[in-house]
């Protein structure tokens, strides 16, 4: 019996999985096979980047209906689904073109998560491109610890995140700046730099994540509020914000607002 690490750069970021199962070494190798497989399936349909990806094809009218994959329909049915539930700020045509990248990741490993569990991994870390999936413990009577990218610091965290079985995606303009558009005003998103969302879905907390960069300060009592999720906060001038309930280690340097 062994443990397995394994990561690989695709989707633009690097796709990290840790399985802590007691399973033989070959069994293990084989549900990381078929993670990576997966991942990269999901690659290939949802890049916006490669031509013929199903969403470059969607976009430019190659792909009617009639054609599209049981995956994409899932998807961009889920992210209209999204876009209700967050009043439009989670809008996958907010800078143009077809984009549903802010749902697409988590929900990849929120799948890819599921099919561990089906294959015999209760016990395992998926880390795509800084958006968590983590079940059972790395050793027995043990959380995982996910720390959270300090805003400033590109080499540290500003709080951890511990549990069993949970999901935690963050979004944020420390890494690729004012990235996120105002779908309503159709500028870029600027008052938020970190936002992270811990619940029970990481394609949910990814969207949600990227909804609450889009509504910038207007956002917070939206993301407070969020039933059944917790939320970690920081503003562009250093000012944080934390749901009571997030299942945290206590090294935050910021504390919830009085009030």
């Amino acid at each position: 019996m062994s443990r397995l690490r394994r990561a690989e750069d695709m989707m633009g970021t690097m796709i990290a999985i840790d399985l802590a199962d007691p399973l033989p070494e070959a069994t293990l190798a084989a549900l990381a096979d078929d993670f990576f497989s997966w991942m990269r399936e999901v690659d290939r349909r949802f890049s916006t980047y490669k031509p013929d990806s199903e969403v470059c094809r969607l976009h430019r009218g190659e792909l009617p209906p009639a054609q599209w994959s049981d995956h994409l329909r899932e998807v961009l049915d889920a992210c209209a689904r999204l876009w209700r539930d967050t009043d439009g700020y989670f809008d996958v045509y907010a800078t143009g073109p077809l984009d549903p990248s802010g749902y697409v990741k988590g929900w990849a490993a929120e799948v890819a998560s599921a099919r561990l569990v089906a294959g015999g991994s209760t016990n395992h870390f998926i880390n795509a491109g800084g958006d968590v999936r983590v079940r059972g413990c790395p050793a027995p009577g043990e959380r995982w610890h996910i720390p959270i990218r300090h805003p400033w610091q590109h080499d540290g965290a500003y709080l951890v995140v511990a549990g069993n079985d949970l999901a935690i995606a963050t979004s944020g303009t420390y890494e690729r700046g004012f990235h996120v558009v105002n779908p309503r005003t159709g500028e870029p998103a600027q008052a938020l730099r970190s936002v992270t969302v811990v619940g029970p879905d990481l394609a949910v907390a990814d969207a949600y994540a990227t909804a609450g960069v889009a509504m910038s300060m207007a956002g917070l009592p939206w993301l407070a509020a969020l039933p059944g999720y917790e939320v970690a906060v920081v503003t562009e001038d250093g000012q944080g914000f934390r749901s009571p309930g997030l299942p945290e280690v206590p090294a935050s340097i910021f504390t919830a607002p009085a009030g």
